[in-house]
């Protein structure tokens, strides 16, 4: 019998059943916590014990010589000093996840019936930050690397956006953001200040393993020295070059596409200051996107 595909995403009512109580969402979160045994958060000492008369909190053997030091499962996450309860972080987290192109605090507010916007927003910018991915594994096999321009007034956009005029860039008040992506496997993506040979090789460099097969990018002069250190090919797509063999660009495009129309459609305006939270949530939903954990992966994060 064929194996049954792994579910990514858990459905509302298996979110119910799953998390049916504050109790349930705290145990839950231990056991993504602490996957090994509990630990204190402030020494990383494994001798705790918990503290009969409140649940899910717990004291350390190693602190209290010193003092003293009781905590609870939500100290040092993302959920921690804050009034509203677990499972309705949880229930956010769960909304953003199973929206391929994201969903706005707008929404969230209405779908949640929080009484502020600002609520909402606090909550989903706390969990974007928590989906940044500080170091990540260098990509291997064939890469394509690319960068966009987010943002901008209406008379800085593409000229094919507007009818007429220039292509627009850091200067017309975009950000600009940068992305490699392995075929059929991960993506990594960085706000960059300008597109200058430095920066972009630099980020090529961090991001992409030395024994890669083959790096694919467009034309811009920033990646012109590429080719001293990797595999390089080049497709032009001045001369109107898509798919020459293997090399193309079409992939990184793609994503580029999804997460667009994330940000248009969506979110409608994100600001340069909190565009690398915004980047960091469509990292993180497309590296697991296959998988069959990834609730339990962002939980872990947070």
């Amino acid at each position: 019998m064929a194996r049954v595909k792994p579910v990514s995403q858990l459905t509302a009512a298996q979110f119910d059943k799953l998390f049916p109580n504050e109790d349930a969402c705290k145990d839950y979160l231990v056991k993504r916590r602490w996957p090994e045994g509990i630990v204190c958060p402030r020494c990383g000492n494994e001798n705790v014990y918990p503290v009969t008369n409140r649940p899910f909190h717990w004291q350390c053997s190693a602190c209290a010589k010193a003092g003293g030091y009781r905590f609870s499962v939500l100290v040092g996450t993302v959920f921690e000093n804050t009034n509203k309860p677990l499972r309705d972080w949880f229930k956010v987290i769960h909304l953003m996840l199973t929206s391929k192109k994201g969903i706005s605090a707008l929404q969230v507010m209405r779908y949640m019936g929080f009484g502020s916007y600002k609520t909402a927003l606090y909550m989903c910018n706390r969990v974007r930050a928590a989906f940044a991915e500080h170091k990540t594994d260098k990509l291997a096999g064939i890469v394509e690397v690319d960068e966009t321009y987010i943002g901008g007034k209406w008379y800085n956009k593409h000229k094919d956006k507007r009818g007429g005029g220039g292509t627009g860039g850091i200067g017309s008040g975009k950000t600009a953001v940068i992305g490699a992506i392995s075929r059929k496997g991960k993506v990594v993506l960085r706000v960059i200040e300008n597109t200058d040979t430095a920066t972009l090789d630099g980020f090529v460099h961090e991001a992409v393993a030395d024994k890669v097969s083959l790096i694919c990018t467009d034309e811009h002069s920033g990646y012109r020295h590429l080719s001293r250190d990797f595999e390089h090919g080049v497709i032009r797509h001045a001369a109107h070059e898509y798919v020459v063999g293997s090399v193309h660009t079409n992939t990184i495009e793609g994503f580029w596409s999804i997460f667009k129309r994330g940000v248009v459609g969506t979110f409608h305006r994100v600001s340069k200051k909190y565009m690398p939270l915004y980047v960091a949530e469509f990292q993180f939903r497309h590296n697991n996107r296959e998988n069959p954990d990834i609730f339990g992966a962002a939980v872990a994060r947070c």
